[in-house]
């Protein structure tokens, strides 16, 4: 992001939105898919068990996703019956073209045409609570209710620079991507802060050495095609498929930037939750229950067959499965038979939305200036996560007790290049940085 500022990044982020509008042919830059579950794979019970006290205050939500393998709660959600199993028979799930479409549509509300809720980058939530992201900077306050996923991104290199063989050192770019775009998928999002920690620790200052530019996930392999960028970070599986049609390669996955990194997240409209609660624990027990499901090896093939149908991802299967059970094939010769980095859903409380994790988001969007340096931290992450109703939702579900974790915080964080964040020190994590904004 050289030549751009902060403001020129996200009106940028907007136009490549539009751009994807004019693409998919709508205006609203969201389709609905199917609004109940598909009858080929039933699975839930129905929603007659319900305490009538736990009844939810409404049986209808509009849930967003964009086309990334790390979608598939909501998704089986959906087609398994989850959320018709808690009572929310009208829940519909429906795609969005981009991360600035999933904003705009949360901030309408189903009310005004857009969604309640969505599967969103973990940062969205706290930059739309504080009015960073949004139009005339007007607050619209999110809470986070569970994370959807740990690990499961990449970071993927054109094949011109197969020769430098690049992994988590990123030091062999610095000459080669000189003044050159890569792409993220939204400013201040997951995906930019695994491409500027990682640029940044090999001594490449994203923000004067490259130019950082924002590009709808579904739409990186053809700009990668096209040339129109050198690089990218996504989820996926966008990077797999840039291999399988060795367009390029992926340098790395990012749980080897941080093990088990926190990653999507699901995200409720404040004022719906605060309207909803009955409702908003529905929503979270079918999501908590379908991130199980999908973590189960024996139902891997099932749920990526799922996945891929045009309503959903729109992506071939072969492009979908290896990754998503843990075989990464780099397009080096590196070849990962069971990776420990595949993405979780549920393994290693992985849906469990640690407030420590939420911090070192909001550290590193101050750290690029996304936020001001007077953000308070702590109160920010407590006025958005709101863990207690993951907990409420997982004691429903009767998730054994080892399941749930007794703090808030996962502790301090290691990195790959050794730097560690503690929670509780935020301000001597960003001190101690070398490359951040001025």
């Amino acid at each position: 992001m050289s030549n751009l500022s902060r403001r020129k990044f996200i009106i940028t982020a907007g136009a490549t939105a539009a751009g994807t509008l004019l693409v998919h042919g709508c205006s609203s830059g969201s389709t609905t898919s199917s609004a109940t579950p598909s009858a080929a794979t039933p699975s839930a019970a129905p929603a007659v068990n319900v305490n009538p006290a736990d009844a939810p205050e409404v049986t209808t939500a509009k849930l967003g996703f964009i086309a990334l393998t790390d979608s598939a709660p909501l998704i089986i959600a959906q087609e398994k019956g989850y959320f018709a199993k808690y009572g929310m028979k009208d829940v519909q799930v429906t795609k969005q073209a981009s991360w600035p479409v999933t904003r705009d549509n949360l901030e309408l509300g189903s009310d005004k045409g857009g969604i309640d809720g969505a599967h969103i980058l973990s940062p969205m939530p706290y930059q739309m609570t504080l009015g960073t992201i949004t139009k005339g900077n007007q607050p619209v306050p999110m809470n986070i209710v569970a994370r959807l996923n740990t690990n499961g991104q990449a970071i993927s290199i054109s094949k011109k620079y197969a020769d430098l063989k690049v992994g988590t050192d990123s030091k062999a770019l610095k000459a080669a991507l000189a003044n050159q775009k890569v792409a993220v998928t939204f400013p201040g999002g997951t995906h930019d802060l695994w491409m500027r920690y990682w640029l940044a620790a090999g001594g490449i200052n994203p923000d004067t050495d490259v130019s950082v530019i924002p590009v709808p996930p579904p739409q990186m392999v053809a700009n990668m095609k096209s040339g129109s960028m050198e690089a990218f970070c996504v989820g996926e599986p966008w990077n797999a498929q840039l291999v399988t049609q060795k367009v390029g390669y992926t340098a790395l996955v990012t749980g080897e930037l941080w093990k088990d990194h926190p990653e999507k997240a699901l995200t409720l409209r404040a004022d719906w939750v605060a309207k909803n609660p009955k409702a908003t624990k529905a929503i979270t027990m079918a999501v908590l229950e379908a991130q199980q499901w999908c973590d189960k090896p024996e139902n891997k093939d099932e749920m990526c067959t799922i996945i891929s149908q045009d309503k959903w991802l729109k992506v071939p299967v072969a492009d979908i499965i290896g990754r998503a059970k843990g075989q990464i094939d780099y397009g080096t010769g590196r070849v990962e038979a069971a990776s420990p980095l595949a993405m979780k859903f549920w393994a290693d409380n992985a849906s469990y939305p640690y407030k420590s994790h939420d911090a070192w988001f909001i550290a590193e969007n101050i750290r690029w200036g996304y936020l001001p340096a007077t953000t308070d931290i702590k109160a920010t992450v407590d006025k958005v996560n709101r863990e207690d109703i993951w907990k409420a939702a997982a004691t429903a579900l009767s998730v054994p007790a080892a399941q749930i974790p007794a703090t808030t915080s996962r502790g301090v964080e290691t990195f790959f290049d050794g730097v560690k964040f503690d929670p509780e020190k935020p301000e001597e994590y960003l001190k101690g940085l070398a490359i951040k904004k001025a």
